[in-house]
């Protein structure tokens, strides 16, 4: 092919111009007819993806480029996609509306949807890729697809285990037995991909446990001839328990001892060998170094097993690593979020030394703020071999809220929620909540905003406005209402621990509910009760009533029933509030009925060591909170509360929490005594398994015979009083979710005790004895218990009335069942 190109003739190009093609050859005209640029030449358009046959030829001294273009995707489409959405095929597969048709790419994406839909569980699924021809080179692709029937586990097997189950095994890993009650669960459809994440739940669950040698020889999933589902086979080898042997630090930095390093690591001769304490002692070892100065250090393990001893040799060798420094950091994605409110939140600067431990902290700092959705770190060369470049990439997320929610409680019946949020405002990390609540027992209004770096600092602090009405009229007969605000403001002390303090005004009214009418006397006015003949019915001594017309026996006793205070009342009777001082027989709740000034201050200390805040499975929290009332204001108290709980997990998805917590609050003013919605009340929400206000102090009424002896039977007991001091343990296991956790169902094994009580004098009904056969005293006896309970002791000569508080212990347990179900 000698010669010399004079002209390059390009031919069947439609859309592309000439000069497009010429600039993807290696030759020009001028330049020889050499075979091996041309060759390279045509390479080069076919690997442009944009042409589907390109043929070189010469004709004379001109060079012929002859091409088919590939047409252009018009449309996508997806046809029979039932269990995969469109919008998340369309994000999975290269081809794309405008770009250029290849066959090679429509084979790639057919390869790629049918990863999808295996990795759903569906292995019979269909791809068929249709192409439908248009004008002006356009084409329209179609992926015709048959879902099939989802591929289930239908069972899980291991050969080789020894020690452990299979059940106890199936436990540990992700894939679960296809079952009917897992319909929500995606867990049982095979996936390969999860499969081998199995497989590394199983060798950390063994080496946590001793089998320092233990491997998975084999997993093979074999599919049955329906394939509907697939046969799952985890073969062993577990080999023998292993202890920990001789285990040291050598270290090589001046300011280090090794002696004092080794005391310092989770790790002990002798004890049952755990692959996590490895990574705990790595972790320890690194903060100690960085404590003492030396940033930059390499800690790597050295393990010797000696499988006729049974133990494990363990060596940290401590060097000295490269000494890198951050050059910058580059905040990139926040497109709301300022940079100065995710850069406060990070545990290193630019110029201070590379530490991976700080900077995995600073990742989880940021993401603790909840104003992203992924939040990745990547490290850059800097420009000088000692530097580096960190860029940190957020996603932002939705942080403005609209809440509108309904519900039901067993404790406050239906309920309302509805709140507007903005938890990131103007991006500048302050958080705005408006939100009312209402519910059968309570409704709340809440205005708070808040700033987590106050002027600056590493100050939080907010402020508040509020109102609550609480309806305590069948459990403790009072209602209160609050108004008023607060504001605060928090520190930490150290990385695990904080205080926050906090002054706190409300004006406070307590109302006794209820209307009675009385008599003349001031006791509770009563009328007979008349049959359908309007004649005066009688009981006997049995509570029974006695036919009419019979002769009344001596000690019947005529049956009357309370006037109800419904005007018009009787002559000589009057209605007045159960608190009038008219009324003998007022409830005891009466002397809380005030509307008086609250002024308070506190503070809350908190240490928290968790490895996770939202389900820990390690460490523990300590919490001590005080208030006192009496800047100003018409209260004087102090109260104080206590909290503990310590978290550990047990296995996947199962943990065990242990809380423990107790309270007092006291009044140090005689003359200015505590309130009833002061005082603690346990039950319901906070003490599981009794009422609100199931437990704690309250008023019994007790039956007395004819020769003064109480006979034991509680004839009534009054409502609650509340109490000044409780003490509680709650041990709560949570158990594996089966469903989904986006349905917000969650259970729990739970038991709990505790005891509630401590009154002072002004809370307590003298000790007193009612005769019944004084009309006085039965009278008040009879406005104070239901007639029923009184029938109940047809025997009783008196009735004892005491108040009953002696911190009774109290114990239930018992499943519980949560769903966080909101109904719009």
């Amino acid at each position: 092919m000698a010669g010399t190109i004079r002209s390059i003739i390009i031919e069947g190009n439609e859309r592309i111009e000439a000069r497009t093609i010429q600039s993807y050859l290696l030759v020009e005209p001028g330049s020889s007819f050499d075979p091996v640029l041309l060759d390279l030449s045509l390479k080069t358009l076919f690997g442009t993806d944009l042409f589907a046959d390109v043929s070189i030829g010469r004709r004379g001294s001109d060079l012929i480029i002859q091409v088919v273009e590939n047409p252009i995707i018009n449309r996508i489409l997806f046809e029979g996609n039932r269990s995969i959405k469109e919008d998340k095929l369309r994000e999975e597969i290269q081809a794309e509306p405008r770009g250029v048709f290849t066959l090679a790419r429509i084979q790639a994406d057919v390869r790629r949807i049918i990863e999808l839909y295996r990795q759903s569980g569906r292995f019979s699924v269909v791809v068929k890729p249709q192409y439908k021809l248009l004008d002006q080179s356009r084409v329209d692709v179609i992926f015709e697809i048959t879902d099939g029937p989802t591929t289930g586990v239908k069972s899980i097997n291991f050969i080789g285990n020894e020690r452990f189950s299979d059940s106890r095994l199936r436990s540990e890993i992700v894939t679960r037995q296809s079952r009917l009650w897992r319909f929500f669960s995606s867990n049982d459809n095979y996936d390969p991909g999860r499969l081998e994440y199995d497989q590394e739940l199983l060798r950390q669950f063994y080496q946590n446990r001793g089998y320092y040698d233990f491997r998975v020889t084999s997993a093979d999933a074999a599919i049955t001839p329906n394939q509907e589902d697939f046969y799952i086979t985890f073969t062993i080898e577990e080999g023998r328990v292993y202890e920990f042997g001789e285990v040291s630090v050598e270290t090589t930095l001046d300011k280090l001892n090794a002696q004092i390093l080794t005391r310092s690591i989770p790790i002990q001769s002798g004890e049952i060998y755990e692959g996590d304490l490895i990574e705990d002692s790595i972790d320890r070892l690194t903060s100690i170094a960085g404590i003492s100065g030396y940033a930059f250090v390499d800690v790597i393990p050295r393990l010797t097993a000696n499988p006729e001893s049974g133990k494990v040799d363990v060596v940290f060798t401590m060097d000295e690593g490269p000494r890198v420094y951050i050059e910058r950091i580059n905040i990139i994605g926040n497109t709301t979020t300022l940079d100065h409110v995710i850069r406060r939140r990070l545990n290193v600067s630019e110029g201070d030394a590379f530490n991976r431990v700080s900077l995995d902290r600073s990742v989880n700092r940021v993401r603790a703020l909840g104003y992203f959705s992924e939040v990745e770190i990547t490290e850059l060369p800097g420009s000088e071999p000692d530097r580096a470049v960190i860029d940190l990439a957020v996603t932002e997320q939705p942080t403005g809220e609209f809440s509108l929610a309904g519900g039901f409680s067993s404790v406050d019946a239906f309920l309302v929620d509805i709140s507007v949020a903005q938890r990131n405002l103007l991006g500048r990390g302050q958080t705005a909540i408006a939100r009312v609540q209402a519910s059968q027992r309570s409704q709340n209004v809440d205005l708070r905003f808040s700033e987590p770096q106050f002027l600056g600092r590493n100050l939080a602090a907010g402020i508040g406005l509020f109102g609550r009405r609480i309806d305590y009229s069948d459990v403790g007969l009072y209602e209160s209402e609050s108004y008023g605000g607060y504001v605060n403001f928090g520190f930490p002390v150290t990385r695990n621990s904080s205080i926050s303090w906090r002054y706190r005004l409300s004006q406070d009214q307590i109302t006794i509910p209820g209307e009675v009418v009385i008599d003349a006397v001031g006791l509770q006015a009563l009328r007979p009760i008349l049959d359908e003949d309007g004649n005066q019915i009688f009981l006997d001594e049995d509570g029974d009533v006695i036919p009419a017309g019979e002769e009344i026996p001596e000690g019947a006793t005529l049956a009357e029933t309370p006037i109800l205070p419904i005007p018009p009342v009787p002559d000589g009777t009057r209605i007045v509030g159960i608190c009038d001082d008219a009324y003998l027989s007022q409830p005891l709740q009466c002397v809380s009925q005030v509307n008086d000034l609250t002024s308070s201050l506190g503070y809350t200390f908190q240490w928290n060591n968790l490895n996770n805040p939202i389900a820990p499975t390690r460490g523990f929290e300590f919490s001590l909170s005080q208030d006192v009332a009496g800047l100003g204001g018409d209260v004087r108290y102090v109260r104080t509360e206590i909290t503990g709980a310590a978290h550990r997990g047990i296995t996947q998805g199962m943990r065990a929490s242990l809380r423990l917590s107790a309270g007092n609050i006291f009044s140090y003013d005689e003359d200015k005594p505590l309130r009833f919605n002061n005082l603690f009340f346990r039950g319901g929400n906070n003490f599981r398994g009794f009422n609100v206000a199931g437990i704690g102090p309250r008023t019994v009424f007790y039956e007395v015979d004819a020769d003064g002896n109480e006979t034991g039977t509680v004839v009534a007991k009054g409502q609650a009083i509340g109490g000044q001091i409780y003490y509680q343990g709650t041990l709560e296991v949570t158990l594996p979710q089966f469903i989904p956790e986006q349905y917000g169902i969650k259970m729990a094994l739970f038991a709990e005790a505790g005891g509630l009580g401590g009154i002072e004098d002004e809370f307590r009904l003298e000790e007193q004895l009612f005769d019944l056969s004084n009309p006085v005293d039965a009278q008040i006896i009879a406005a104070s218990i239901r007639p029923q309970a009184l029938q109940a002791v047809p025997n009783a000569a008196s009735i004892l009335r005491r108040t009953e508080d002696d911190l009774d212990f109290r114990a239930t347990a018992g499943l519980s069942v949560f769903w966080d179900s909101p109904f719009g």
